[in-house]
């Protein structure tokens, strides 16, 4: 389980949690797929796997908490929201199995941070370069919509990630709950988040701590399918952080 200790600034309900006996993302990993603290979370991504969709309905499905992905040595962070209910909560991988999962990692890839494009399920060959993928809740929740408090009782394995991967030098936050969830997560570890509080918007940036920030909207389908977000303007999203990636 993980110990609980204050945070600066957090009440005693959204009291940071960490396990300081974790040093290596493994760890971490192991961790966090062990976690149940939030019953309506487990109950979500549990039911998700009891009655599937026709179209998986021969697939087992992962049903826990879905870990971070990617190379240990990232200079790049990419942060989400949470699995989708038939995506990463069915294949075990974070944005693997849908069409957001598709736009990701095809802009990933196009980048230089992936060697294929392709997002179908763990054993896919999919590797990542310089890059690291995460969420900010790591079940997948009822209508795709955490409540506050899921949020603060995960966001510690966020921060975890973030002290672990000490190469990252920009962070993309794919929409306004993960910029959030980003800003939450520096403030955790003690770096000053600007004032007034940096809004979320496509391509907006923010320098906090060693991190250039930068926003994207969700690579849901309400957005692409909409064309509220384009390849091109997550292409540029992309090329932005990885000229971040090479500040020293």
């Amino acid at each position: 389980m993980l110990s609980q200790l204050p945070c600066t600034g957090a009440s005693a309900r959204t009291r940071t949690t960490y396990n300081r006996g974790v040093t290596t993302l493994a760890q971490l990993v192991a961790e966090i797929t062990a976690c149940r603290t939030c019953a309506r979370l487990v109950r979500c991504r549990e039911a998700a796997a009891e009655a599937p969709p026709r179209r998986f309905a021969d697939e087992p499905y992962w049903a826990r908490p879905v870990p971070g992905f990617g190379d240990p040595r990232a200079r790049l962070l990419v942060v989400g929201l949470a699995p989708a209910a038939h995506g990463g909560n069915r294949t075990g991988r974070v944005f693997t199995g849908d069409r957001s999962g598709d736009w990701l990692y095809g802009a990933l890839h196009r980048a230089g941070f992936a060697n294929q494009a392709a997002s179908v399920g763990r054993g896919d060959g999919l590797v990542l370069s310089g890059a690291y993928v995460s969420c900010v809740v790591r079940c997948a929740p009822p209508g795709n919509k955490p409540t506050p408090r899921e949020r603060d009782r995960c966001v510690p394995y966020l921060v975890q990630e973030l002290e672990l991967l000490t190469g990252v030098r920009a962070i993309v936050a794919l929409g306004g709950f993960a910029w959030d969830g980003v800003l939450l997560a520096a403030t955790r570890l003690g770096h000053a988040v600007p004032r007034p509080k940096p809004k979320f918007g496509h391509a907006a940036e923010a320098r906090i701590g060693p991190w250039q920030v930068v926003a994207s909207y969700h690579v849901s389908q309400q957005n692409t399918f909409t064309g509220r977000l384009t390849e091109p303007m997550l292409d540029r999203v992309f090329a932005r952080a990885r000229a971040a990636c090479a500040s020293p």
